[in-house]
């Protein structure tokens, strides 16, 4: 399983769009009253609905960035100008074609998503708590 930013609408990657089996929409509270980034959110729902790709909602893009380890402790390099954190704001997960090779926890991530929609939520949301 490989994580491929997507980032202000143009997709960051050359495989094979196809290949996107789940789509991770991450903002904070303060974000959500973000009229251009929910904009944003709602074609990129639109287009995953369209090309049958899960979709779920997470809160807390720095925790989602602690747990996909891109993210570090704040050290001394973090106040000297460091690179900007990546932007989590909407994070592809890809899966090769390959038959043989299943990740059981990206299974049961989408069989949630799946889940979800049978009760009419479409879009599912978890929230990632503070450390």
């Amino acid at each position: 399983m490989t994580l491929e930013e997507f980032s202000a609408g143009e997709q960051k990657t050359e495989s094979d769009p196809d290949n996107v089996v789940l789509c991770l929409l991450a903002a904070d509270e303060d974000e959500d009253r973000d009229v251009a980034l929910q904009i944003h959110f709602t074609l990129i729902q639109a287009f995953c609905c369209e090309n049958d790709i899960n979709i779920l909602r997470v809160s807390n893009p720095g925790r989602l960035a602690e747990l996909l380890l891109l993210e570090t402790d704040a050290g001394p390099a973090a106040t000297e100008g460091a690179e900007q954190p990546p932007d989590l704001h909407c994070v592809l997960v890809t899966n090769p074609h390959s038959s043989q090779w299943k990740d059981p926890a990206l299974s049961q991530l989408i069989c949630f998503c799946r889940e979800s929609r049978y009760m009419d939520q479409w879009v599912p949301v978890i929230n990632l708590p503070e450390r």
